[in-house]
């Protein structure tokens, strides 16, 4: 199976002829710019202006080489399913129309096509990755394992990104406009004052590794504290890759009992999660 057909609704399953029967799924339509709205749950939130511009130039001497993708609204509107970015250019060069293909999908599928469609590209910031895994675990009711498979990325790439969504979301913003590296970012997850620790790194220009260095203190007395048996850290990671939540087992002084806590963020964890346990 090749990534393509992995991915599922990428940008070839939204072009194709097998669905909308009473429709040309093919046919271009140009569309006044100004009856064109963004899809409010685009993953990707950060555009650079820079960027926008040289595309903005392409377009203007090359032409829009491939159209928006779009879906219509109730009010006379269209809102896009894949290409904001291309519009956002095509607005900068004053464009009053743009070629279009209209798509009548509901609005899971419209998100699930959104996040694919911008992992394919790969050019989401990190935290903006960490939120389109989240919206595909969501709509898709899978754990990180799974979704590690649908997506041709490893397990633990996966989980090392969603956890970048435990930082504050100050320091989330950091990431997203670049002040701090990913690198920087999950060495701080878990870390006590993390916000102060996150503008010392940024003013005194401190590298990765002496972040790393800063915080493994911390996060030696935690583990020298909690002194955890080593075969049940490794029990934890697995029930997590499993369930795509976050697990503790504790044992009793005796060993012969304990407990098993589950972690949620969210309620639509919460509801999947009772799910599974009613099953």
């Amino acid at each position: 199976m090749n990534k393509e057909n992995k991915l599922g609704m990428g940008l070839g399953a939204l072009l194709s002829t097998s669905n909308d029967k009473n429709e040309n799924n093919n046919s271009i339509q140009k569309i006044n710019i100004s009856q064109i709205i963004p899809n409010p749950s685009q993953p990707r939130k950060n555009f650079k202006n820079e960027e926008l511009k040289e595309l903005s130039s392409s377009i203007k001497n090359q032409g829009l080489i491939q159209p928006i993708i779009v879906k219509p609204t109730k009010d006379n509107h269209f809102q896009i399913i894949a290409g904001e970015r291309r519009w956002r250019a095509c607005q900068l060069n004053g464009m009053h129309e743009v070629d279009c293909v209209i798509k009548n999908l509901d609005d899971t599928n419209v998100l699930e096509a959104a996040l694919i469609e911008n992992i394919q590209r790969e050019d989401l910031n990190v935290i903006e990755e960490a939120n389109a895994y989240k919206g595909l675990i969501d709509i898709k009711k899978i754990n990180n394992e799974t979704l590690s498979k649908i997506i041709g990325k490893s397990s633990s790439h996966v989980s090392n990104i969603l956890r970048l969504l435990e930082l504050d979301q100050k320091i989330q913003e950091m990431v997203i406009n670049g002040d701090l590296s990913m690198g920087h970012a999950r060495a701080l997850i878990g870390v006590p004052d993390a916000i102060n620790k996150a503008k010392e790194i940024i003013e005194k220009k401190l590298s990765v590794r002496q972040v790393e260095k800063i915080t493994s203190v911390f996060k030696k007395n935690k583990a020298t504290k909690t002194s955890k048996d080593p075969n049940i850290v490794d029990l934890e990671k697995e029930l997590s890759d499993k369930i795509g939540l976050k697990t503790s087992i504790q044992f009793n002084e005796n060993g012969s009992s304990g407990s098993l806590t589950l972690y949620y963020s969210d309620l639509n964890q919460l509801d999947d999660l009772m799910k599974r346990l009613k099953k």
